[in-house]
């Protein structure tokens, strides 16, 4: 007589969810379990963010275009999928900061903001003299209240003062989340600079003792720290995809409603469907799984959880377009100028890849917390408004070869203070109203692409663990 499938349910095809079907089927067929896996995606596409164009020899992210080199998790699991001799590294130059109509070389030593060598921080013209010294202070303040939970913003400023928050940290660390960082959770964001901080007492001489030395011996290095896929991260998902049971997915079906009926749970899809499931992974965004699981009172925080709209735009060029060349490999831009983007990055010299010789990539960055209705706006209003802020800075003398502007509408989940104490709360009901369910995605454990997928990974784990256990039981 065949054993019974126990059966899990991936919800949201994103790239947690891609990734925990990847190692869920991975383990089914290497331990031989009776698990059957369905991956379900109301889109009719896989990949979620993970969105490539390629046009004209262009290559042009949507989403994410790339990640960081020493979050290995991503390069764990393109060597699975047979994307390993795909990964570049980005080219490196100089980096700005756009203040006051002028841009600053991002000064030598800073990290993600924070002045570590004394040199290049004085003699930038970026920071005012007073704005310096209040800055130094950081050398004699004393610790934050240990184990409370700040803004990112209020933890900096009261380090390092306003001008250097608003010139260099905000506009380097803003662009990650899309949101205010003085609403943003520095427990949920970067909790390493709090324990720096606990740990050395003084910011600036704890990530000065805790950065890795310097070789004796500098040698050029035209490649930092960043990878991504030269065939566009769209192709990664696309592997990932060819790995799974093709008929393991079931795209352009919403899950509408989730029950838990006796030691199962019923899924509700919109188009009159009931399936059953054993376990649940919901790799969806908060609000999503919020409205799945409607009839739970305890992902009501969820309602409140707010999320920025944002919109990338993509320009291409002939070289002999842009009459300013200006040597490096991008801008941020500080919040008191009256530019409407939030950063412009020279993509074909960042990433060599992505733009045919002799043509221009620029790929800008609008709407942040508190300022997203441009992403409402037509694509040409979009556009023209871009080419504005950026004939201020560079002198463009034609219109681009072609355009693509991308919304994503709700996309970035703000992770505001005391972010991680209310998923702990509600990750404590779910483990006693709903055992088998397990969350994973940029609304709940870090928004990068390598974040996405530890989430994924864990899981996994947290569903295999569960099923043994329900079988012994």
């Amino acid at each position: 007589m065949a054993e019974q499938k126990q059966k899990v349910v991936i919800i949201g095809g994103g790239i947690s969810g891609l990734t925990a079907a990847y190692y869920l089927q991975k383990s089914i067929s290497a331990d031989r379990l009776p698990i059957e896996v369905q991956l379900i995606e109301a889109s009719h596409r896989l990949g979620g963010k993970m969105q490539t164009v390629n046009r004209d020899g262009f290559i042009i992210e949507r989403g994410p275009d790339s990640f960081l080199a020493r979050k290995t998790s991503i390069i764990k699991l393109a060597k699975e999928v047979g994307m390993e001799d795909k990964l570049v590294p980005n080219s490196t130059g100089k980096s700005f900061v756009l203040v006051n109509e002028e841009l600053y070389p991002i000064p030598g030593g800073a990290m993600m903001g924070i002045p570590t060598e004394i040199g290049p921080f004085i003699t930038t013209g970026l920071i005012s003299i007073p704005g310096k010294l209040r800055a130094a202070a950081d050398l004699i303040l004393p610790r934050s209240e240990s184990g409370k939970d700040q803004s990112l913003g209020g933890f900096f400023r009261r380090r390092l003062g306003d001008e250097l928050v608003d010139n260099l940290i905000e506009p380097l660390l803003s662009g990650i989340y899309a949101g205010d960082i003085d609403q943003l959770s520095l427990q949920s964001t970067f909790p390493q600079f709090y324990e720096v901080e606990q740990k050395y007492r003084s910011l600036i001489m704890g990530m000065k003792k805790s950065a890795p030395p310097k070789p004796k011996v500098i040698k050029e290095n035209k490649t930092g720290g960043f990878l991504t896929f030269k065939t566009g991260l769209q192709s990664f998902a696309e592997a990932i995809e060819v790995k799974l049971a093709h008929q393991s997915i079931l795209k352009g079906h919403r899950v509408e409603k989730i029950s838990r009926v006796n030691r199962q749970y019923e899924i509700y899809l919109n188009n009159g469907e009931v399936l059953a499931a054993d376990s649940i992974i919901a790799a969806t965004p908060h609000k999503v799984t919020q409205a799945m699981f409607s009839d739970y009172s305890f992902f009501d925080p969820f309602k409140s959880v707010p999320s920025t709209s944002v919109a990338t735009v993509a320009l291409a060029f002939p070289e002999k377009a842009i009459k300013k060349d200006i040597d490096g490999t991008g801008f941020v831009v500080s919040r008191h100028n009256d530019y409407s983007i939030t950063a412009c990055t020279w993509t074909h010299k960042k990433w060599i890849h992505s733009a045919p010789k002799g043509k221009v990539l620029l790929r800008c960055y609008v709407g942040k917390a508190g300022d997203e209705t441009i992403v409402d706006l037509s694509d040409d209003q979009i556009v023209k408004i871009v080419l504005d802020d950026l004939k201020k800075t560079m002198d463009i003398t034609m219109n681009p070869d072609f355009f693509i502007v991308s919304r994503w509408k709700n996309a970035m989940p703000q992770y505001t203070v005391g972010h991680k104490q209310r998923l702990a709360k509600i990750l404590e009901q779910m483990k006693k109203e709903l055992p088998g369910v397990y969350l994973a995605g940029s609304s709940y454990g870090g928004v990068g692409v390598p974040d996405c997928i530890n989430q994924g990974e864990a899981a996994v784990k947290q569903v295999l663990d569960f099923l043994k256990e329900a079988v012994q039981s």
